[in-house]
């Protein structure tokens, strides 16, 4: 959302999908347009107050880094950025690809992911990750095996056996297992 052309052929040339202004809050209203997330500049704020309840989370905030003269920063964060949703207060939920991109790109972003979530528990616990199962909102769901998307925990003292190694590389070849979700 802005008020001047300027800031809107700044917003198209950054990739923003729609770009207006006070005209966008009727079709926002009748659910012509939906985005994933809405950014605005402040002058245009008071203008927004009757989408603050149809948009909920989506709103414009200093707080959500939606809201801003930085237009380009903006959509960067979130075309780049990744949101978390803790649920129970043991299930993570995001997104990690769409059906379009390549599978190198999946399994990079689902690295990056695990790896986010593993830089926050403190050293003494055992790895936080201890199940991963992925899913499309279409399909059931695959549990991975973790080995080799979890970070390396190197113990002192301890070396893998030859024993131990073979029995790593069947479970490498079984890495998926079909799972209800």
């Amino acid at each position: 959302f802005q008020q001047d052309e300027q800031e809107a052929e700044v917003a198209r040339e950054n990739g923003a999908a729609v770009v207006g202004g006070v005209e966008l809050i009727k079709w926002i209203l009748e659910d012509e347009i939906q985005a994933d997330f809405y950014v605005a500049v402040p002058a245009i704020m008071p203008k927004l107050i009757p989408l603050r309840n149809k948009l909920k989370r989506k709103y414009p905030s200093m707080k959500r880094n939606s809201l801003g003269h930085d237009i380009p920063k903006m959509l960067q964060f979130f075309r780049e950025g990744l949101e978390y949703a803790v649920q129970d207060e043991s299930i993570i939920k995001t997104r990690i690809a769409r059906l379009d991109m390549p599978t190198e790109q999946i399994i990079a972003n689902l690295k990056t992911v695990i790896h986010d979530i593993c830089i926050f528990k403190p050293p003494t616990y055992d790895p936080i990750v201890q199940r991963l199962v992925i899913r499309s909102s279409t399909s059931e769901g695959l549990l991975l095996k973790l080995d080799g998307i979890l970070p390396k925990v190197e113990k002192v003292g301890e070396k893998e056996s030859a024993e131990d190694e073979e029995n790593h590389d069947q479970e490498e070849k079984h890495g998926l297992e079909s799972v209800s979700t």
